[in-house]
């Protein structure tokens, strides 16, 4: 038969997107039931990763177009004691967060990679966020407060009692596009003296509203035991908090005209998961964030490898991915120019990791 005689199959093309995404899924199957990359090393001297990132874990097949082929989980900073609160500022370009045992908070610049203490001290702050205005709010465990920044320097008192007694040492903080800043109070860092000052916590733990106007405090729940890490849905119309009692879990309310919760919530998600060679294992969420479709990020912890790191839950609340650290992870935000990077605050470091998703909100 002649050459000529034969005809060939048209090329095949595929374009770069559908590759990448391609090969993330085709890895997926591999990943799920593997266990975490052993020894894996972080440092700047190390070997690049080979792609896909064998640590960014699909565990239901949508979570696979959120995650990039070609990317790879990085560690941006080491050094600290306990990391906390990552915000990001978008007009500076910079991420801050908290080492609440060393009483500082450190900035990360997106222009170079560098990093320096922010503010010192610091009053052991926690969570931190940028308010409607750009301003810093930041939950301080020293001062039993919700303080923040303004643009002149000077730091307003927003909530530091509650019914003549002084709250418990406030944890995380979000801001509502009404103004409204919600905070939650479990007391972490009044029970020693390693994030804060030790003393007795006089009241119950809760989650609080300061309005945005007026100032007025308001106890929107106190249907939980340790009420930890907060955000809202997309359309603010469900407020998610993390549980660190003894529930170990996440839990939802109903937010009702943008100021008010209804009844005493539902559990959303528990945090027990099944890891590859140790059976069932228990930890707990920290940290969340929503992103733009509506699933739940949540910075996971105390369960040893292939636990530690960020969950990621649809908003059926089946856990869909995840992302495995080295190190307990603590609390996350979405930031970059494009809040397409998720940022991770993970015990004695911070890392950084693009996805395919957005950020539901500012910080």
């Amino acid at each position: 038969m002649r050459q000529d005689d034969v005809t060939f199959p048209a090329p095949l093309r595929i374009g770069r997107r559908a590759l990448l995404t391609g090969a993330a899924a085709t890895v997926a199957g591999a990943a799920f039931g593997r266990q975490q990359t052993p020894g894996r090393d972080y440092g700047t001297g190390a070997a690049p990763v080979r792609y896909p990132d064998a640590d960014i874990v699909t565990l239901d097949p949508r979570f696979n177009k959120y995650k990039l082929g070609n990317t790879a989980i990085q560690r941006l900073y080491t050094g600290t004691l306990w990391a906390e609160g990552p915000a990001w500022n978008a007009v500076g370009r910079y991420l801050v967060w908290s080492d609440i045992p060393n009483n500082v908070q450190h900035r990360w610049l997106a222009d170079d990679g560098h990093v320096s203490v922010f503010r010192n001290p610091a009053n052991h702050s926690n969570g931190n966020t940028f308010d409607n205005e750009g301003r810093q709010i930041a939950c301080e465990h020293g001062t039993r407060r919700v303080a923040r920044y303004e643009h002149d320097g000077s730091v307003t008192v927003l909530a530091d009692r509650w019914q003549n007694k002084p709250l418990n040492a406030p944890n995380d903080v979000v801001v509502h596009p009404d103004g409204g800043i919600w905070f939650t109070d479990p007391g972490y860092g009044s029970m020693m003296n390693y994030e804060g000052n030790k003393g007795t916590l006089e009241i119950k733990e809760a989650v609080y509203r300061i309005d945005g106007k007026t100032g007025k405090l308001d106890l929107v729940t106190n249907a939980i035991e340790k009420p930890n890490g907060l955000c809202f849905s997309p359309d603010y119309k469900k407020l998610y908090v993390a549980d660190t009692g003894r529930a170990q879990n996440v839990k939802v309310w109903d937010v009702t005209d943008g100021t008010k919760l209804r009844g005493d919530g539902r559990e959303f998600t528990g945090m027990k998961l099944q890891v590859p060679g140790r059976g069932e294992v228990s930890g707990g969420a920290d940290g969340i964030r929503t992103d733009v479709d509506g699933n739940l990020w949540a910075a996971a912890g105390w369960g040893g490898a292939g636990y530690d790191g960020v969950h990621v839950f649809a908003p059926d609340s089946q856990r869909i991915g995840q992302i495995r650290l080295p190190e307990i992870c603590s609390n996350l935000c979405f930031g970059g120019p494009r809040r397409n990077r998720l940022f991770m605050t993970a015990s004695q470091s911070l890392y950084a990791v693009y996805v395919e998703t957005q950020g539901a909100h500012r910080t």
